[in-house]
């Protein structure tokens, strides 16, 4: 079977592009391990229309409710390969080969690490990046958060509800990557102390977390540390289709979502658009699909 289009990701520019691409009734394929992506781990949504504190789980299930019902086709494996083969692409996952006119990608990000000696030995064992997944296991413990964006502070509020204490680790003199309404909502959390100028510099622990040792020389002692400083792009698949890339690794796109390579085109995090929102994902998916049907059209 070819398909008219295959978003490869399954987040909101992923779900949303297939959405319009479904309703502009193209034959299309979502393949992405998680439906949702990291919206799935966010703590809640506030800015999102219509979904005023919403859970982002529940936000991932009405995604996929949302998607299903409009006859798009989910297939939950990781993508292996992309290449373009005469007029066509051809994309690999680990047990299948599909074929498509038209490519949108959607994978947005991969969570960024300090890079720090026994981080990934001590993964699980007090060290998280995932603040839905592991809050509940710091019931009475003291926690802590590295970041200043809105998922640090997000995953602090989380991981406050559980804790006894909670102390946000910024590297900078105060949050300014965060929305002012998050900063008012954490400063007035008794159970958070945020502290500023400061790097985590060594983890210590060797069967498990038991303190970080911070760039002023002080050992802060934890029972858990999330890292949320940023996402890297997932852009290997850009990269396999000769897709321009910026220097940071984002996929360079035009108005129209459009990449340099004919019939490909991109959206969500995964692109050099400044703005990283769930609504600004979904909109870019919705271009991309309209994009993609507007090629196909033509092209009959």
């Amino acid at each position: 079977m070819i398909y008219d289009v295959i978003v490869i990701g399954a987040g909101p520019a992923g779900i949303n592009a297939a959405v319009y691409a479904s309703r502009y009734r193209l034959k299309t394929l979502v393949i992405g391990e998680i439906v949702g992506g990291l919206v799935g781990e966010a703590y809640e949504i506030c800015n999102f229309l219509t979904c005023f504190r919403l859970k982002g789980l529940e936000l991932a299930k009405r995604m996929a409710e949302h998607a299903k019902q409009e006859g798009v086709e989910i297939v939950n494996e990781k993508v292996k390969e992309a290449k373009k083969k005469n007029d066509l692409f051809e994309i690999k996952t680990e047990s299948k080969r599909y074929e498509a006119k038209k490519i949108i990608i959607a994978t947005g990000t991969e969570k960024k690490k300090l890079g720090l000696k026994n981080e990934d030995k001590l993964l699980g064992k007090g060290i998280s990046y995932c603040a839905t997944c592991d809050a509940p296991l710091f019931k009475n413990k003291v926690a802590g958060v590295v970041g200043g964006s809105d998922a640090a502070l997000t995953s602090a509020l989380l991981l406050a509800e559980y804790a006894k204490k909670v102390y946000i680790i910024y590297r900078k003199e105060r949050f300014y990557r965060a929305e002012p309404a998050w900063v008012e909502v954490v400063a007035k959390n008794k159970k958070i102390k945020s502290m500023f100028n400061l790097e985590v510099k060594e983890l210590i622990g060797k069967e498990k977390l038991m303190a970080v040792k911070l760039s002023n020389g002080k050992v802060l002692g934890l029972d858990g540390l999330l890292i949320e400083i940023g996402g890297i792009p997932r852009k290997d698949l850009a990269l396999q289709l000769k897709a321009r890339v910026d220097n940071e690794g984002y996929i360079v796109v035009d108005k129209n979502q459009r990449t340099n390579v004919q019939g490909v085109f991109a959206a969500g995090d995964i692109t050099n658009n400044p703005l990283k929102q769930i609504i600004t994902a979904a909109s870019e998916g919705a271009v991309a699909a309209y994009s993609a049907y507007n090629e196909i059209k033509k092209e009959k």
